[in-house]
């Protein structure tokens, strides 16, 4: 069903991202690959060793004309974009009596403004095709919210306002947009944490462990294969929050 479709990654160098490009290459189908500084050779050939395409294009998905750029590019490439993955994100965690106008500002300008950018530049092209299938990575602090987080929650509930909004406006034409809201994951940054709040994270979920990229990339593949089911949030987080 995803054999030879083009599926558009941003955020795709490292951590989930990395995991949904390999698992939709594993189903055959042509992977964009968005990063911001820098993309591993070897990744590269990982996709390409499953017999797929893979177009590795460096753009700020914050920008707006740069993110219309390389959707172009890519639909230049392949023709058009069968399946957007919106994953590229950031931090700038800090208490909120602390937090700068600044870092409030680089938090939502990457993770909801990016991702408003890049549905907005593929959009015209799904619809014209009058299919496509939109997918966006919140968070479970988008959802029960998190101290010293009130950016990065901020933007992540953001993206599920909008998530579901598109999803209403593109279902006539065949469009689903969907959000996946992870849990503590497995990725760089929690290998980097003391062992001591690696404890305290694990026994708020109840399955008593974190939850890995994989996890989540099984669940785009998933929801990409899911002609009806749109405007959807899908939690994956061991049952740390049920919704």
């Amino acid at each position: 069903m995803l054999k030879e479709k083009t599926v558009f990654v941003t955020g795709a160098a490292k951590g989930i991202g990395k995991a949904i490009a390999i698992a939709f290459a594993k189903e055959g189908s042509n992977i964009v690959l968005n990063y911001r500084s820098a993309v591993s050779d070897e990744l590269i050939a990982e996709i390409e060793s499953y017999g797929v395409k893979c177009f590795p294009i460096q753009g700020d998905v914050s920008d707006f004309e740069k993110a219309k750029e390389i959707v172009e590019k890519a639909i230049e490439i392949f023709g058009s974009i069968d399946v957007l993955v919106n994953n590229a994100g950031v931090t700038k965690d800090g208490l909120l009596m602390r937090m700068t106008e600044q870092d409030f500002d680089a938090v939502l300008n990457t993770n909801l403004k990016g991702s408003f950018n890049m549905i907005r530049h593929v959009i015209n092209g799904m619809i014209k095709k009058r299919s496509g299938t939109i997918i966006n990575i919140s968070s479970i602090v988008g959802v029960i919210g998190n101290a010293g987080q009130v950016n990065y929650a901020a933007s992540k509930a953001g993206i599920i306002g909008m998530t579901k909004s598109v999803a209403r406006e593109v279902a006539s034409r065949g469009i689903t947009c969907n959000a996946i809201a992870p849990g503590f994951i497995e990725t760089d940054m929690t290998a980097g944490l003391k062992e001591e709040i690696v404890k305290q994270m694990t026994a708020q979920i109840p399955m008593k462990k974190l939850g890995k990229a994989e996890d989540i990339a099984q669940t785009a593949v998933f929801l990409a294969k899911s002609q009806y089911i749109t405007g959807q949030v899908i939690h994956v987080n061991g049952g740390m929050a049920m919704c």
